[in-house]
């Protein structure tokens, strides 16, 4: 897929990945708005790249994403939707019986997946009147395997996952333009991964094999060590849990 001259829509784009994002996709020679729900955050963003066009909204509210539709018609149309966005925390103690924990669970699958949904529903006949559009995905290597600290999070990469390739193949069998790719990444070093435990890469590299996998028209797109870690969950499932989850088994014991 050529970049050059796209319009994207990144959404988290304020920072972490999304900010990265939105870097590498000015200096390929795509046009890029970005979303976020801080704006003091989309404000740095925009003083740091003044390229970009930036746009206060939650990707959860059904009324911000009206209005960001219209705005976003009204320059013209994006030719492809990046869902980005994501939260997600360690849970330590899954036996909790607090609504703090259920409520937590319940923002985490609303965020990561029920939000994406929304998006593609809303964007897509959009897309579809574009001569060349996508929509990326980023899931995650926790949709092959879950982390015992962070169940929900990886259900719902896991849903997400689902739904992509689903979405993929349905777009394929109606005939239409738009291509789907999915980005999993490894842990990367975020904001929102400070209190996650385990080796970080870096948001420049995952950004870097995202764009490389579009342009080669590579519509599942594993970063680092999720090729390895996938290639070994097709030989020994249980070998690859053990694997990611080693740390994290081990605190738990403890």
């Amino acid at each position: 897929m050529d970049i050059k001259g796209k319009t994207i829509l990144i959404t988290g784009g304020s920072a972490g990945l999304g900010l990265e994002a939105a870097k590498q996709f000015l200096q390929a020679g795509a046009k890029v708005i970005i979303t976020g729900r801080s704006q003091q955050k989309l404000d740095k963003a925009k003083l740091m790249y003044p390229g970009i066009v930036a746009i206060k909204s939650d990707v959860s509210d059904p009324a911000d994403l009206d209005a960001l539709f219209a705005q976003i018609a009204d320059l013209g149309g994006i030719d492809i939707l990046y869902n980005n966005a994501g939260t997600g925390s360690p849970s330590l103690d899954l036996s909790r019986q607090d609504e703090q924990h259920f409520d937590n669970a319940s923002y985490e699958m609303n965020i990561n997946y029920l939000a994406v949904i929304r998006l593609v529903n809303k964007f897509i006949v959009m897309l579809e009147t574009r001569e060349s559009a996508a929509i990326i995905n980023t899931t995650s290597v926790l949709s092959y395997l879950p982390s015992v600290l962070a169940p929900t999070y990886s259900a719902s990469k896991a849903a997400l996952r689902f739904y992509t390739e689903s979405l993929r193949k349905h777009l394929e069998i109606k005939g239409s333009k738009v291509k789907v790719f999915e980005l999993l990444p490894p842990l990367v070093d975020t904001e929102m991964t400070e209190a996650w435990e385990g080796k970080k890469i870096t948001s420049t590299e995952v950004i870097r094999t995202l764009i490389s996998g579009l342009q080669k028209d590579h519509y599942t797109i594993r970063v680092n060590v999720t090729k390895v870690l996938y290639a070994i969950n097709r030989l020994s499932p249980a070998l690859a849990f053990n694997m990611l989850n080693q740390k994290s088994l081990f605190h738990l014991i403890k």
